[in-house]
């Protein structure tokens, strides 16, 4: 039971009431997504000096996923279809992705890498890997698993 005066609900809230832990997460976030969108751009640049540090999210996406309608890419990154659009027309002008018709539905096509863009995504995400494995050198493989299970915890909930 809490007694008033001892201090103890001051130590465990930070000064505008919410808990230190969520402070720290939040600082740290914080850190990480400003070093993950400078590497992006860096990844982005790499994979093509145009590329904007957005699009290359995509050519993650596309690589997992083989293929996929913009409709479907807007909605897995929560972005509007004229983004979406104006993204992919970049990446199709650079060479680096494709449109084919839709089997399923001759309205709506299909984007995917071409040969050059899928060369030069894994040629740019096996470095990445590589510094990746690097850092996390020294790190337990049960602590590298337990960092991507709650990562992953926490983009699935971001995305709902």
């Amino acid at each position: 039971m809490h007694e008033s005066g001892t201090g103890s609900e001051t130590d465990a809230k930070g000064g505008n009431g919410v808990d230190r832990e969520f402070l720290a997460l939040e600082r740290e976030l914080a850190v990480f997504l400003r070093r993950a969108r400078a590497s992006s751009g860096e990844m982005a640049r790499e994979v093509h000096p145009e590329l904007e540090p957005a699009a290359y999210g995509l050519l993650v996406r596309l690589e997992e996923a083989g293929q996929e309608r913009a409709t479907e890419l807007a909605a897995y990154f929560g972005v509007g279809k004229a983004t979406m659009s104006r993204q992919l027309r970049a990446l199709d002008e650079l060479g680096l992705v494709t449109r084919e018709p839709d089997p399923a539905d001759g309205r709506a096509s299909l984007v995917r890498l071409t040969e050059e863009g899928l060369f030069r995504f894994r040629r740019v995400r096996d470095a990445r890997r590589d510094r990746y494995m690097s850092k996390l050198a020294g790190w337990d493989r049960g602590e590298v698993a337990e960092l991507a299970r709650l990562l992953h915890q926490l983009n699935a909930r971001a995305g709902s």
